[in-house]
């Protein structure tokens, strides 16, 4: 009977590899990413951040003609800019199609101006898409919302253009606690977040459109 010969080093290093190899098609797979604009991206960023399956929410600028914008150049309007995040999302937890949903349930679709107290047009509402897959998918989303509320929907459904981040205070900034000033004092910026959100009115105009169906009430 012969003996197996045991496997050479190099054999086992190259099984190694094409396993790690192979690991990180799968994750890279998995991960997918989907822009939208929302108004306030603070609070867009602290909804999504809540939701299994979604790795990051990251605040930032897109949709404009001015590159790497500041936050000034965009929010006193004129650079065509909307204030956007991009989520990066795990698809074997999270679809896309799920995400979309509960972006169109978390904003007023309705309003061309802006969001809630933010008007203008860094503000208003958008879905970026990169392929026609992925246009179907927001253009169903978005038939889906008009069919529930009885309403014709004006988000707009654009094609995916350069994603600039924000400045490094806007990111988590619904978590932070760097103290700001606020016209009610000096708060954490995890406090004046939570103020912010109730006095511009966004849960109540949400919660009053969708009722039930708004996912992210109180974030």
């Amino acid at each position: 009977m012969h003996r197996l010969s045991k496997p050479q080093p190099f054999f086992l290093a190259a099984l190694i590899l094409i396993g790690l190899l192979a690991h990180g098609t799968r994750a890279k797979a998995a991960t997918e990413t989907l822009t939208v604009a929302g108004g306030c991206f603070w609070c867009v960023e602290s909804d999504f951040e809540s939701v299994k399956g979604v790795r990051e929410a990251v605040s930032g600028y897109t949709g404009g003609k001015t590159k790497n914008p500041t936050y000034k150049e965009v929010s006193r309007g004129g650079s065509g800019h909307y204030e956007a995040v991009r989520i990066t999302f795990d698809n074997a937890v999270v679809t896309r199609d799920q995400l979309l949903n509960l972006f169109f349930r978390s904003v007023d679709p309705t309003d061309a101006g802006g969001q809630f107290c933010d008007r203008g047009e860094s503000y208003r509402t958008a879905v970026f898409v990169s392929n026609t897959a992925q246009k179907a998918a927001a253009e169903k989303a978005k038939s889906d919302a008009a069919a529930e509320l009885g309403r014709k929907i004006v988000t707009p459904i654009l094609g995916k253009s350069p994603f600039y981040k924000a400045e490094d205070y806007h990111q988590d900034y619904y978590k932070g606690t760097k103290l700001v000033l606020t016209r009610f004092g000096p708060k954490k910026q995890s406090e004046a977040y939570k103020r912010y959100r109730k006095a511009c009115g966004r849960d109540a105009r949400v919660e009053q459109l969708w009722g039930s169906d708004a996912p992210f009430i109180g974030h």
